[in-house]
């Protein structure tokens, strides 16, 4: 791995903290994600499971978590299965963790080859009433692949066929959402990588290079700082691209007078940062671009004034369209006609503003949490309003990464990466 160790004592609480949510005389297993083909002998670069991760610390493919209530069996409470290492792996791979150190990175005590898994499987299975499974809950998840939890589940299922199964998804969701304080510090080192990223395209862009060029100038900062790479795919998109809302094409030449957004975040230890900025190409916002460019920045700095504990999500994009109504207003881009005859299911904002203000941000950029919770201290959101202008070729968005606090304000994770228009215009003319 290229980060920095990471404490220990973060997944012992993780576990500790689900086992206590697990009913008597149960099982709970996770593995990790599956090696995806890409072709011929070729794999998608693998990444770990989220949730494997988070009650383990084990970043290494062909892993098992298991953990156990009431269970007669000594030494299972918490298990590890590692994939044994042998010669060939170790040429070929490379090297992979030794049972001492997976014990340190897991603080899990008893840990095993994986060739012993089904072995060991009946044993502490038929010792339970109760069966948890790990599957993809996410509200986004869409895919018709049967990935190996899923597989897993059915095989379970089948070979043991009285057992009550329970979805582990709900409350690794909970516990996620709320993120302890080592957790904080991983996620604002990948927003001070990110930051760092920002700052390099700042000095380097000026009329000519290409978007790609600037998205390799983003993953040249991020490799160098230790970060796994990009936290999802990034998006260059100058002039009109920019109201593509996922363009990820970067392959157009950046001209003078152009703003481009762009939306980029660090991943590090497996934690995700997520930024966004809109800058001239020249150096120099136009006076048109600096009026749209401050609406969005008010919208930004009012919404994030409401991540305070015990919002609720419906209720905070309630007020936040009511602050971009406003600033639509001010801009001409609305009138009060166009929001008297608005339909109530599509309101006149979503011409401009067609997605939503925030997301829950973490393990995964879109992270698990529910909109029907209320904001609590610990969860991260992104706050990323934007304004797209079909019309003017001109889209802007601006995006940050905050913490809901118990201390009064809510905790900007990007409070030092320049968004003000004049300090994006000194940096891009340093």
């Amino acid at each position: 791995m290229k980060y920095l160790p990471i404490d220990q004592r973060l997944f012992v609480r993780n576990r500790e903290a689900f086992r206590k949510r697990m009913k008597p005389n149960s099982v709970a297993i996770f593995l990790s994600n599956d090696e995806a083909p890409r072709s011929a002998d070729g794999f998608h670069e693998w990444r770990q499971n989220s949730d494997l991760f988070y009650l383990s610390g084990i970043d290494q493919e062909k892993s098992i978590v298991v953990l156990t209530t009431n269970c007669p069996r000594k030494n299972s409470e918490e298990m590890l299965f590692l994939r044994k290492t042998n010669d060939h792996i170790r040429v070929w791979e490379g090297h992979k963790y030794t049972k001492e150190e997976a014990k340190e990175t897991s603080g899990i005590e008893y840990v095993y080859w994986l060739e012993d898994f089904h072995k060991l499987l009946d044993s502490f299975v038929n010792m339970a009433d109760n069966v948890y499974i790990n599957l993809n809950e996410h509200g986004r998840y869409d895919s018709e692949v049967p990935y190996k939890n899923l597989r897993f589940a059915r095989e379970m299922r089948e070979n043991f066929p009285l057992h009550q199964f329970h979805r582990s998804a709900p409350i690794l969701a909970d516990l996620r959402t709320e993120k302890h304080r080592y957790e904080i510090e991983l996620l604002q080192e990948a927003c001070d990588i990110t930051g760092h990223a920002f700052e390099r395209v700042c000095k380097f862009v000026k009329p000519g290079v290409t978007e790609y060029e600037i998205e390799a100038e983003i993953l040249h900062e991020f490799l160098r700082r230790r970060a796994t790479g990009a936290a999802y795919h990034s998006i260059v998109a100058s002039g009109a691209n920019a109201c593509i809302l996922h363009y990820v094409d970067n392959n157009q030449i950046c001209k003078e007078g152009e703003l481009i957004l762009m939306d980029f975040g660090a991943e590090y230890a497996n934690y995700a940062a997520d930024l966004t900025r809109s800058i001239p190409v020249s150096g120099r916002f136009t006076d048109r671009q600096k009026e749209v460019y401050n609406a969005v920045l008010h919208v930004q700095k009012e919404a994030t004034k409401l991540l305070v504990p015990g919002t609720m999500i419906e209720d905070y994009t309630a007020e936040v369209a009511k602050v971009m109504e406003d600033q639509l207003k001010q801009i001409n881009l609305l009138s009060d006609a166009d929001i008297a005859n608005q339909n109530p299911a599509w309101p006149a904002y979503k011409k401009y503003f067609p997605h939503g203000t925030s997301h829950h941000l973490g393990l995964d950029v879109h992270d698990v949490g529910s909109r029907y919770k209320a904001m609590c201290p610990g969860m991260v959101f992104t706050v990323e309003p934007g304004i797209y202008i079909e019309k003017e070729g001109l889209g802007i968005r601006i995006e940050n990464d905050v913490v809901v606090s118990s201390e009064g304000a809510p905790f900007d994770l990007m409070a030092k990466i320049p968004r003000e228009v004049e300090e994006i215009e000194d940096l891009m003319n340093s």
